[in-house]
């Protein structure tokens, strides 16, 4: 299998198998492929895109790139949401309080920023002395006795999303279904929540433009 071939064969429109998407994403995790190359791959998924099948395969292959999350020491139902992104993307820091003081735990994994707006964690490092790196008991803890947490991604968390997710940024690849549902949900899986909601901001402020699906045969 060469990465060549596969990025040809996405280029032609052409789906790319379970296998296939495995090797790509772990070659690039681990150094074998380089950026140069990814950055052809990842511009003809944004041009060709995914069925849903191709999807899935991509965003398990993140979640087995690293560790997944065990909260079992939480006690009740484990909650999360994750927001697409986009201009005036602040709900996580005013829901993460309302569904706290609800009795709820909200364990909270975020991302820093993705092209233009900035990440959760972003604006969150911007206020003094507030840490967002936080040990698996810290943060446990703090869901226990809070009922909310938010840190930033763990780097042994969806590794392979981590690396990915800065390469979409400095090669115009940003907006493109596929690749976002991936990251989002790896993300999401790994961290071990029992519910989810998604936030997916639609219009001229986000990365989606509107409600339809350009990128999803």
């Amino acid at each position: 299998m060469r990465i060549v071939d596969l990025i040809n064969k996405k280029k032609r429109g052409e789906t790319l198998s379970k296998d296939e998407i495995y090797y790509i994403v772990d070659g690039y995790t681990k150094g074998e492929i380089p950026d140069y190359q990814m950055s052809s791959f990842l511009m003809s998924v944004y041009f060709k895109g995914m069925n849903k099948e191709e999807i899935a395969h991509l965003t398990m292959s993140y979640v087995h790139s690293g560790e997944q999350v065990d909260l079992s020491k939480i006690a009740g139902i484990k909650v999360d949401k994750h927001s697409s992104g986009g201009v005036g993307d602040k709900l996580s820091l005013a829901i993460i309080g309302i569904i706290g003081s609800l009795g709820i735990p909200m364990a909270k994994m975020s991302g820093r920023g993705l092209g233009h707006t900035g990440g959760t964690i972003d604006k969150l490092e911007s206020i003094e002395g507030f840490r967002t790196e936080l040990t698996s008991e810290a943060f446990i803890n703090n869901v226990n006795q809070y009922k909310m947490a938010i840190v930033g991604q763990s780097p042994n968390l969806t590794p392979a999303d981590k690396k990915i997710y800065a390469l979409r940024d400095v090669t115009g690849t940003v907006d493109s279904i596929p690749l976002i549902a991936a990251s989002i949900m790896s993300k999401k899986i790994a961290s071990g929540a029992d519910c989810i909601v998604l936030d997916v901001k639609v219009g001229s402020g986000a990365f989606m433009k509107s409600v339809t699906k350009p990128h999803l045969p």
